[in-house]
């Protein structure tokens, strides 16, 4: 069985908007420059058509991905949610019992991560180790570096 993938409809709407604009933009744009350079003669030795048929695949690999986002999406209405324990759509603070720096994440779901201001996807293994965690409770998380354990600070939920 697949796994479903959390968000919420803002997330949605933002991935189908963007399938959106790579079918109806993108895509467009890329046939029409294959098509320039398949008048260039020589398809084996013409490099701006094959970076273009390149890019044509990325593009459509992109496509296939966010759509299959879409198909697996579960939308998660954060009013339903517990407050008293890491869920979705929460922002959490925890300090790292090794070496006791203290970071804050935001959990969310596909469409809405963005690492740089801690937005984290919910169904990473930092958001599947903390979720049910209450405050003061530690989790041991298995991540590519090795054993991590935090423990929650505060748990926010938006307004």
């Amino acid at each position: 069985m697949l796994e479903s993938v959390p968000m919420t409809r803002e997330g949605y709407n933002k991935i189908k908007a963007e399938i959106e604009h790579l079918e109806n933009e993108v895509m467009p744009e890329i046939a029409e420059k294959i098509a320039i350079a398949r008048e260039e003669g020589d398809l084996k030795e013409n490099a701006e058509y094959h970076a273009q048929r390149e890019n044509q695949g990325n593009v459509n690999a992109r496509i296939n991905l966010l759509k299959d986002k879409l198909a697996r999406a579960t939308i998660v209405d954060l009013s339903e949610l517990p407050k008293d324990e890491v869920a979705f759509g929460c922002t959490v603070t925890v300090e790292d019992q090794d070496d006791g720096m203290e970071e804050v994440f935001t959990f969310v779901g596909a469409g809405e991560e963005d690492y740089r201001s801690g937005k984290i996807l919910v169904t990473s293994p930092i958001g599947k180790g903390l979720l049910g965690k209450k405050v003061n409770e530690t989790a041991e998380i298995e991540v590519p570096a090795g054993l991590m354990r935090l423990k929650v600070l505060k748990i926010e939920f938006p307004e």
